[in-house]
């Protein structure tokens, strides 16, 4: 579903995120992370084709995200950390707006709508002005702008920032949801960025950490903590390595 192949991003002097490949199945659902600044969001902007790479390349759901764009992009649903929202609009016409800009044709976009509206649980709220939304709420309805044309592929960026312990419980469980789809329904497969490290251990069976812009860790979450360690302290072990080694070891 997903494979980055040698991503590198340079900015200048800064080398933002340095050869970093990984592959991604169908209905996975993978926690990204990485300290501030570690290249985190660099690299889901390049995995969705709103920053070119330097070197490297992204392939989405078979489509080559440089050579086939445009196929590409419409494999990917992308939810920034600040949702695309118009507080202006209810949510059943933002919705439908949102489903003919990524270019559902006319006859699709109204069950395209209430498909995502019934996924994501905004039915009873399809009137209601964004604005008026509680935060929980609005979050939903990011991430139902993201599933509204079926895409295979969901990059959500800190899904659950800001909300309350009910919000945040919510919201976990509609990722579930959508990585472990009912029939007829689209299985998606997940990368998730935050810093919530207990999300990843909820959500996540699979983890990539990034540092200084190389990818350090890339195993099963199970795995990382079958000695006993707290995906904190590995997290913490990892991140605290110099640019010099994390390079070393990714050569290696």
């Amino acid at each position: 579903m997903i494979e980055a192949r040698g991503l590198s991003k340079r900015y200048g002097d800064l080398l933002a995120v340095d050869r970093v490949s990984f592959i991604l199945q169908r209905g996975e659902v993978v926690g990204f992370l990485g300290p501030n600044g570690a290249g985190k969001t660099t690299t889901m902007r390049m995995l969705t084709g709103f920053l070119p790479p330097t070197d490297g390349t992204a392939v989405i759901d078979g489509h080559d995200m440089f050579q086939d764009p445009l196929r590409a992009r419409r494999a990917v649903g992308y939810l920034p950390e600040s949702p695309p929202l118009y507080p202006e609009m209810d949510v059943q016409g933002y919705l439908r707006y949102v489903a003919a800009i990524k270019g559902m044709p006319r006859r699709e976009r109204a069950a395209a709508v209430e498909r995502s509206l019934e996924r994501c649980g905004l039915a009873q709220v399809r009137r209601r002005v964004i604005g008026t939304l509680s935060k929980g709420y609005r979050q939903r309805v990011g991430i139902a702008q993201a599933i509204v044309h079926d895409p295979p592929v969901l990059i959500l960026d800190e899904p659950t920032v800001g909300l309350d312990p009910v919000q945040i419980r919510e919201i976990r469980q509609l990722i579930k949801d959508l990585a472990s789809a009912r029939p007829g329904e689209t299985q998606h497969t997940v990368i998730l960025s935050t810093h919530i490290l207990p999300e990843v251990e909820a959500i996540c069976p699979r983890v990539i950490l990034i540092h200084h812009g190389c990818k350090v860790v890339d195993a099963p979450l199970i795995e990382l903590t079958r000695d006993g360690h707290t995906l904190e302290e590995i997290f913490a072990r990892e991140t605290a390595r110099d640019v010099a080694a994390v390079a070393e070891g990714d050569a290696a």
